[in-house]
């Protein structure tokens, strides 16, 4: 017999707890408004290739108001940022696309309030920090506020991200045909080098679940450690498989 939601819920939680490191999950139920949360979501850390989900809505929606025009290059740049997390395809757009000027955009209309740019770091893509509490407002934009037609191709494009990023809000489990723009990084932290991990999606019929989560280990981490953890909270409170069946980077 399957777990009650509010078992789930409470093994989750108690999962994210136990894990060294700082680590939040925030899931959100689109249907019913219910937002449940783990751990630490205010928590900011560097947001790794997750930031590439917040360059291609921005995009997308400028070229929709015919601010910019995408041309077939850029297009294929975004299907190469966002399906296999290629950094030089995201790197030609921010530069391409006047990247400072996004991060105003991704604070006050796509609700990641608490997003800024590494202190001591030049403002590139590279160098930004959030926490999951933003990665949730930003997927809830894609998914409630963006054209439908840019929707669309946003949440295909994450059904069909690369096999190294098949974790995370993958690990909800097929059957609830998920999607993701997951990130991995090794980033200073305090004079340390540590993994960051985070992943970022919906998962559910009509993209009924806003699923975030992000985890920053401490100098002991490694990227396995990393991703399996938080493909392994995710499927905790969806009641698939534990551990996960994933693919890692």
């Amino acid at each position: 017999m399957k777990a009650s939601a509010g078992s789930r819920e409470a093994s989750a939680a108690a999962f994210v707890k136990q894990q060294p490191g700082t680590f939040g999950v925030v899931i959100r139920d689109r249907q019913t408004g219910a937002v449940w949360k783990a751990g630490n979501t205010t928590a900011t850390t560097w947001t790794a290739s997750t930031i590439k989900l917040a360059i291609a809505a921005d995009l997308l929606e400028r070229h929709r108001q015919g601010a910019i025009t995408l041309d077939g290059t850029d297009r294929t740049n975004l299907d190469k940022a966002l399906i296999s997390s290629d950094n030089d395809a995201a790197t030609a757009l921010w530069n391409r696309y006047d990247g400072p000027g996004m991060l105003g955009r991704f604070q006050q209309r796509f609700g990641m309030r608490t997003l800024s740019v590494v202190p001591g770091y030049d403002t590139f893509w590279r160098n930004l920090r959030c926490s999951a509490d933003d990665l949730q407002a930003l997927m809830g934009y894609v998914l409630e506020k963006l054209d439908p037609a840019d929707r669309a191709y946003l949440t295909k494009t994450l059904r069909n991200v690369a096999s190294n990023q098949r974790w995370g809000v993958w690990a909800a489990g097929s059957a609830l045909n998920p999607g993701n723009k997951d990130g991995w990084a090794q980033k200073p932290v305090n004079g340390k080098t540590v993994w960051v991990t985070h992943t970022v999606g919906f998962a559910g019929a009509g993209e009924r679940y806003v699923v975030a989560a992000m985890y920053e280990q401490g100098a002991s981490g490694t990227l396995g450690k990393g991703a399996h953890a938080v493909s392994d909270a995710v499927a905790t409170y969806f009641g698939a498989p534990v551990p996960a069946k994933i693919t890692t980077p």
